[in-house]
């Protein structure tokens, strides 16, 4: 795991498509309690609580007690995994594309 000693794989926590979007409402906001963020879904507080737990649980949130509120913020230093894989696959179409367009070329010829 990284330096966040993450309980969960990144990847894994941004498989599913309420997380990702969790994810943005959040990057969109710098912190926003449990019933602003749940008000944007429909599904009950709880559903959004345990998407919320599995993304704190993969480091990609951050939480904290403001009286009996909790408010959560985003921590965008994990999808760096997901970026640098990512980008590997990036280069590699880049690649090959390059390598498709000069067969191309060299059949036009």
């Amino acid at each position: 795991m990284s330096e966040n000693n993450q309980l969960r794989d990144v990847f894994d926590a941004v498989a599913d498509p309420t997380r990702r979007q969790l994810i943005r409402i959040l990057a969109e906001a710098e912190e926003l309690p449990l019933h602003e963020l749940t008000a944007q879904f429909q599904m009950g507080r709880t559903a959004v609580s345990k998407h919320l737990t599995i993304l704190k649980e993969a480091g990609l949130i951050l939480d904290r007690k403001v009286g009996r509120e909790t408010r959560y913020r985003l921590n965008a230093a994990p999808l760096r995994e997901i970026q640098d894989w990512a980008a590997f696959y990036s280069k590699f179409w880049s690649t090959n594309m390059l390598r498709l367009n000069q067969l191309l070329e060299e059949e036009e010829e």
